[in-house]
């Protein structure tokens, strides 16, 4: 997984305005929502054992094991517009997403695509 500079900026930002500086950012995915997961983002104080931590232009990022798989290769952006602002996923493994935006359908990754990654 990886951070754009407009990502990573933000997520900087949001960190440094906290009222105590968090460990890092979790990034997950949960089921539910019409297209069966959503993206879950949450200021981590500590990593958990068997998270898998991702240092970033200068974001540290913890992944948990179950989430490793449907996020491999998924690269988060930061976009504001007129009307709207907030992070987007650029996931290889996403096969589809809902109208509304606020859920995906994603296929895990190949252990073989994990294997080849490290």
């Amino acid at each position: 997984m990886s951070l754009t500079e407009a990502a990573a900026s933000r997520v900087q930002e949001i960190m440094d305005g906290a009222a105590s500086r968090p460990f890092g950012l979790r990034v997950g995915v949960k089921n539910g929502g019409c297209a069966g997961m959503s993206y879950t983002m949450e200021m981590a104080e500590a990593a958990a054992p068997a998270d898998e931590v991702i240092e970033d232009k200068g974001v540290r990022i913890l992944i948990d094991p179950k989430a490793v798989l449907f996020l491999l290769g998924t690269e988060m952006d930061f976009k504001a517009d007129k009307l709207s602002s907030g992070f987007v996923f650029q996931n290889p493994n996403q096969t589809s997403a809902c109208g509304c935006g606020e859920s995906v359908a994603i296929t895990p990754a190949s252990p073989e695509a994990l294997a080849g990654a490290a």
